[in-house]
């Protein structure tokens, strides 16, 4: 099985939904009680159910940890991560790279330390930073540097977003997706790509 580390319900599929299917198990830090969009807001609950519609058309597994989204605490996140990493012990743990967003921080630093060479917990031989669309946003640091691809069916991501009615903003668009695959497609001599950074990789 690969563990997917998701700072929110939706990174795992801007970042990895071309690959994502029945191996996976997808870890979601937090979910905002209510969340608003114009003048929707969206429930806990919807949002939860935009997921099961993306968990029912690929077979992955989830677990929804309880973290105040905007205010995550590394320290709490360690523990969080080591403990799923030590139970499930995954061949591979993909990781959001940092980008602006603080969560997002919180969670890549955090699951370095969990992921670090220990004599206690179980050590994955295969960590990669999955990308977003906001990395596109920034020149200089935090870059994503990808070096691993891998090609994908492009209308089956288009799927998984659109799935995510809630998520769906012009920031962060359907086009933005499909640019983003077409972009890691060509650097891969490919239609359609997902591309990742490798951290470590251990045969």
């Amino acid at each position: 099985m690969d563990l997917i580390i998701s700072p929110h319900v939706d990174d795992e599929v801007l970042g990895c939904g071309g690959i994502l299917n029945e191996k996976h198990i997808i870890l979601h830090c937090g979910l905002s009680e209510g969340f608003r969009h114009g003048d929707t807001i969206f429930s806990k609950d919807f949002r939860l159910q935009e997921f099961e519609e993306v968990k029912k058309s690929v077979g992955c597994q989830t677990i929804l940890l309880d973290h105040p989204v905007n205010n995550y605490s590394r320290n709490k996140l360690i523990n969080d991560f080591e403990r799923t990493i030590n139970k499930i012990q995954p061949d591979r743990v993909y990781i959001p790279n940092p980008s602006y967003n603080q969560d997002h921080k919180e969670v890549y630093d955090a699951a370095l330390i969990a992921l670090r060479p220990h004599d206690i917990n179980f050590f994955v031989k295969k960590i990669l930073t999955y990308e977003q669309p906001q990395d596109f946003w920034l020149s200089g640091r935090p870059q994503f540097n990808p070096n691993y691809f891998i090609p994908i069916d492009i209308a089956k991501k288009i799927s998984l977003y659109e799935k995510m009615n809630s998520q769906l903003r012009g920031h962060r668009s359907v086009k933005h997706v499909k640019t983003i695959a077409e972009l890691r497609g060509m650097q891969s001599n490919n239609k359609y790509a997902e591309a990742f950074e490798i951290l470590r990789w251990l045969e």
